[in-house]
């Protein structure tokens, strides 16, 4: 279904107005037009718009930020974009800090300014309508999850609401919480099912060759470029694409990125044609990119064109009201892959998971609940099958118990010192237990200043 609103246009030019005005009402929009600040926010009294489009720049009374902040005084929720002439990241970002949903820059492309509407619109029309009316404990099962917890709930919801837009989407959560899933689900809840997803982990290759991989190149470009090849950027052209880490992209690549994100075109490596792409990205990331970007480590305006619809996944120690049922499916699945057949588990051994801190997240619950499901000595899984977790009551082995005082990063990091020390050292069967890549764990390990002990 396609959803259309109500629009104010502001601008001092009238040519401006109204050809925005004209290209949005041939969407069905119903658009006002005003060429001051002080008539928006007049406007505002009266009506309830969906969108505001403000011009940054009127020479006459206020400009488009202070007419953005005094529209959002009487309307906290109201949605803005600015439309501006002075395409500098400056004023985009600033823009968008002080409370924009976007910024349009001219001269104007028809199709931005629709899709940038849509999904607008869109969104205000489905949060709407959105009913909490759920009962207490529901289960939704949805494209491979399921859950009764209401913050994973409303990740649900919010991917039904944003799966036909065009509008990128970041996803930020834990290693092993169900990134790869959730980007999956977008694809495959919207219109573009049909057509191709791939995903790319930044995180795994060197920028050269993350280069090479979305960009493509042309035969010569390089050493070994014997012919010409198309990345990932053109064959996902049509369905989605999802750039997981992004955290973990160089400067160069940020900013042929930016391009790639504002324009929808790019050139291969080596190349002078310019190819045009249709892509929905999904970005995702492990640790929160705004921390990034106040470290200088990621680009401000590249930031903001990701984040553009966050969707934030609740880690396994949060979501604790979904543990049986998460184990449940976990051991259907895995029992029909290793041919391990068992009754289930005991409520002894579910209270033993309950203890965990799960730094893994749902990864290392269901390496934990292989390796329990493999070794188990009956016909149901009991609570000894999973001594080899750092619970209370577990004993030796390195096994580490958390005093109640400790901080989250401080239980962390002590868990990953006590894996790494009843591993000898191995850094990869550490990961394995953690239910976490070997990256990840060198990451935590440097952030939390963790030598690696010397394997025997």
């Amino acid at each position: 279904m396609k959803y259309t609103g109500r629009i104010l246009i502001v601008d001092d030019e009238r040519v401006v107005r109204d050809s925005l005005a004209a290209w949005l009402r041939e969407d069905g929009h119903d658009c006002t037009t005003v060429g001051s600040g002080e008539e928006a926010v007049d406007r505002f009294v009266a009506t309830d718009f969906d969108l505001c489009i403000v011009d940054l720049k009127m020479p006459r009374g206020i400009d488009g930020i202070e007419t953005m902040l005094r529209i959002r005084r009487l309307r906290p929720d109201a949605s803005v974009v600015i439309i501006t002439a002075y395409a500098t990241v400056d004023t985009a970002v600033s823009a968008m800090k002080q409370g924009a949903e976007d910024y349009i820059v001219k001269p104007f492309n028809p199709e931005d300014i629709s899709a940038v509407a849509e999904r607008i619109v869109t969104l205000r029309r489905l949060r709407a309508r959105r009913s909490d009316g759920r009962q207490a404990g529901e289960v939704q099962r949805f494209f491979g999850m399921s859950s009764r917890n209401p913050r994973m709930l409303e990740v649900f919801d919010l991917v039904r609401e944003v799966a036909n837009l065009r509008s990128t989407v970041l996803i930020e959560a834990e290693s092993g919480t169900g990134k790869e899933m959730i980007a999956r689900a977008i694809h495959m809840a919207g219109r573009r099912k049909d057509g191709p997803y791939l995903q790319i982990s930044c995180a795994a290759l060197p920028d050269t060759l993350l280069e090479s991989e979305l960009f493509g190149y042309e035969k010569g470009a390089f050493t070994g470029a014997t012919g010409r090849r198309p990345g990932k950027f053109e064959l996902a052209s049509g369905g989605t694409l999802l750039l997981d880490e992004i955290g973990d992209v160089g400067p160069k690549v940020q900013s042929d990125l930016l391009r790639v994100l504002q324009e929808r075109r790019l050139f291969r490596l080596g190349g002078i044609e310019e190819v045009s792409i249709d892509v929905r990205f999904v970005a995702a990331t492990n640790r929160p990119l705004a921390m990034a970007v106040r470290e200088g480590r990621f680009r401000e305006d590249l930031f903001y064109r990701l984040n553009v619809i966050r969707i934030v996944i609740p880690p396994l120690r949060d979501r604790l009201d979904d543990l049986e049922l998460l184990i449940g499916d976990l051991l259907a699945r895995l029992s029909q892959d290793t041919g391990r057949q068992v009754e289930g588990i005991t409520d002894e051994a579910v209270e033993r998971l309950r203890t965990h801190t799960w730094p893994g997240n749902v990864r290392e619950l269901e390496n934990a609940l292989e390796r329990a499901l493999v070794s188990c000595r009956t016909d149901r899984i009991e609570a000894r099958d999973f001594d080899f977790l750092w619970a209370p009551g577990g004993g030796g082995d390195g096994a580490w118990i958390a005093p109640n005082h400790l901080s989250l990063k401080e239980v962390e990091s002590e868990v990953i010192r006590s894996v790494l020390r009843r591993t000898r050292g191995n850094v990869s069967e550490a990961a394995s237990v953690l239910g976490i890549d070997r990256s990840t764990l060198y990451e935590k390990m440097r952030r939390y200043e963790i030598e690696k002990p010397d394997e025997d």
